[in-house]
C-alpha cells in the first residue's frame, strides 16, 4: 500500500497484521481522488488547504492522500491500538506530525473541535456505522454547510444518502460523496 500521487507519491504505508482493518486500496484512493480533483462540483481548490476529518482511519491512508495532495491538516479518528500503532507510524514516516491530529477514540464518542472541509468515512462494513457517525458529527458540529463527504461502504449496503454527488463501486466496495446541506 502506498500514497497514490503528490509530496509523498509512492511512499510505503504500513498496515496492521490481521485482517481487523480493511486498508482502501490503491486503485479505489486513486479513483476516488481522481473524481475529487476532475468533478464539476470539486476541484484542486477543494483539497488544497482543506482540513480532513478521517473517521474510522485504520492505516491514515486516506487522510494522508488529502496531506499529499495539499490539504493543510487532517484528524485522524481510531479507537483500535494495532490500527493506531500502524496510523502513527505512517504519520511519522511522511513526516506530517505538525499536520496531524490523533483522536484515539470510538467514532460515536469523538469530542468537539473544527468543522471539516473534507470528511472521510470508512466504517467496517455491514454495522450501520455510517448514519450514527454523522448524527455525532452534526451533533458535535464538526460538520458545516457544503462540507463533502466521502462514504465508503460495502458494494451491497444500502446508500448512505438518497441524492449522491457521486457513486461508484469498486470490487467489494461502493464509494459515495455527498454535500453536507
Amino acid at each position: 500500500m502506498r500514497i497514490v500521487a503528490g509530496t509523498w507519491k509512492g511512499r510505503t504505508l504500513t498496515a496492521p497484521p490481521g485482517l481487523d482493518t480493511r486498508p482502501t486500496a490503491d486503485r479505489v484512493r486513486q479513483a476516488l481522488f481522481d473524481i475529487l480533483l476532475h468533478a464539476p462540483w470539486a476541484g484542486r481548490s477543494l483539497i488544497e488547504n482543506a482540513l480532513i476529518l478521517d473517521v474510522f482511519a485504520g492505516t491514515g491512508a486516506l487522510g494522508l492522500e488529502a496531506l499529499s495532495r495539499g490539504a493543510a491538516r487532517a484528524v485522524f479518528v481510531e479507537q483500535a491500538r494495532p490500527a493506531l500503532a500502524a496510523l502513527r507510524a505512517n504519520i511519522a514516516a511522511c513526516k506530517a506530525v505538525d499536520r496531524c491530529e490523533v483522536l484515539a477514540v470510538e467514532a460515536l464518542s469523538m469530542p468537539t473541535g473544527p468543522k471539516a472541509d473534507i470528511v472521510f468515512l470508512d466504517p467496517p462494513y455491514g454495522r450501520d456505522l455510517i448514519p450514527k457517525t454523522l448524527t455525532r458529527l452534526r451533533a458535535i458540529e464538526r460538520l458545516g454547510e457544503g462540507t463533502l463527504i466521502v462514504a465508503e461502504t460495502g458494494r451491497d449496503e444500502p446508500a448512505p444518502v438518497d441524492d449522491p454527488l457521486s457513486e461508484r463501486v469498486h470490487g467489494a466496495a461502493c464509494l459515495t460523496i455527498w454535500r453536507e446541506k
